[in-house]
């Protein structure tokens, strides 16, 4: 299955003309970018046969970093403040709660045992988000989110549950209640996001990232009272086995459910920036989100844990990671296929396009860049994010729903043309 845009594009990337300085002028200059004709007037230390061997410089590279670039516009990419504010609230009052209920020193306790599956969830996410790094404050508003908000919401509606019917059936809040409740709240965060951080929502790959942070936070803070109730009630011995139960064996099952809601919404994302179809598609996502949490936790409640968990759950687990595997996979083909729309218009040469645009290629510009005199390996990290961020403007504007992609564009051409300066620079 393809992701990627209309085989015919609406627009071209503006042609190039030809450079005003050579290479050595062009290094001691104040890092205004040149046009590249078709064909690139000097022959790149990047532009080599794969695999890549460029000649080291002869003499030191110049001091200093790069000067004052373009950035691209944040417009639809960050976070108003005033939510974090209300995120800031919220979480004061679920601290005052889980200190008032469970006490100051199981809340504690709990609080430190959940941060180590917390941190495996971040690994992996790192993993999956190398590609093309999501904006930081979107990261945190989507752990935050997960965190304090949908477990405050979940929290809300079971006491207005229980106060309405008056008990509470383990059964019922466990398999009915606590998927719908909790896969609800989770994507109402994902759709936010996209709501207020359309511009780096650009597919299936940011939806599974947005999700499962924010599941991993949801499961951080149900963690701490999961292992705080425990210790109370079982002590060290009871504490023990939901430690290796929720936080070794099943780090990732809340990052799992709720990437799947993430991931039918990424999909619609990347044809469209109308909010009814990615709602539609999240709707979808969120059944399928239900349907496996209740499952998961029918299973505990019903059934064998551990037979279920090797036989089905553990195929699963395996499943969702060739699937993120193959997407990335489909993230790179994209990343290539329009950073090739530049090199036809001589942004890039070929074998630019082969290193910024498969991992292979990244792996072995790295090493390159660390070969350089001064280590050169952050520019060409730079280099890489931004040929990578490049590449998903112009897969928005080819879309149509980036009014701000010829900014942006103009923007990050010119950093790639200046850090490639500084790269090359003897």
């Amino acid at each position: 299955m393809s992701f990627g845009g209309p085989s015919e594009p609406q627009y071209t990337p503006p042609p190039a003309q030809q450079p005003q300085y050579s290479q050595q002028q062009y290094a001691q200059s104040p890092y205004t970018p040149p046009q590249f004709s078709q064909q690139p007037v000097y022959a790149s230390a990047l532009a080599q046969p794969t695999p890549y061997s460029p000649p080291a410089p002869a003499a030191p590279a110049p001091a200093g970093a790069l000067p004052m670039l373009p950035v691209p516009s944040k417009k639809g990419r960050t976070v108003s403040i005033w939510l974090f504010g209300v995120l800031g609230f919220a979480l004061v009052a679920l601290i005052g709660y889980f200190v008032w209920a469970l006490g100051a020193v199981a809340s504690g306790m709990g609080l430190v045992l959940a941060l180590i599956p917390l941190a495996i969830v971040f690994l992996g996410v790192y993993i999956i988000d190398r590609w093309e790094p999501e904006p930081k404050l979107l990261i945190v508003f989507a752990i935050a989110w997960g965190g304090v908000a949908a477990v405050g919401l979940t929290l809300l509606v079971d006491i207005g549950i229980t106060l309405m019917v008056g008990l509470r059936s383990e059964v019922f809040s466990a398999v009915i209640q606590a998927p719908i409740i909790e896969e609800l709240a989770k994507g109402l965060g994902i759709f936010i996001i996209f709501l207020i951080g359309r511009r780096a929502f650009d597919g299936p790959i940011d939806g599974i990232v947005y999700g499962a942070l924010i599941g991993g936070g949801f499961a951080f803070t149900e963690n701490i009272q999961y292992f705080a109730i425990s210790l109370i009630e079982g002590g060290g011995e009871q504490l023990t086995a939901t430690f290796v139960m929720r936080g070794l064996l099943s780090p990732f099952a809340h990052a799992m459910f709720t990437a799947l809601t993430g991931f039918a919404m990424g999909l619609a994302a990347r044809r469209t920036s109308s909010k009814g179809a990615v709602l539609g598609a999240g709707l979808l996502g969120l059944l399928g989100a239900m349907i496996l949490h209740g499952f998961w936790n029918g299973s505990a409640m019903f059934a064998d844990f551990f037979a279920l968990y090797i036989t089905l759950q553990v195929p699963l687990f395996i499943g969702f990671i060739l699937a993120i595997v193959a997407l990335r996979k489909e993230e790179a083909r994209i990343t290539r296929e329009r950073l090739g729309d530049y090199a036809a218009a001589g942004w890039f040469t070929p074998e630019e396009i082969t290193m910024l645009a498969t991992p292979a290629g990244r792996k072995v510009g790295l090493r390159w860049a660390a070969s350089l005199r001064g280590d050169r390996r952050p520019l060409m990290k730079t280099f890489i994010k931004d040929a990578a961020a490049l590449a998903a403007v112009r897969q928005r504007a080819i879309a149509g729903r980036d009014p701000l992609a010829a900014d942006d564009e103009r923007a990050l051409l010119t950093r790639t043309r200046a850090t490639r300066a500084a790269l090359l620079a003897y």
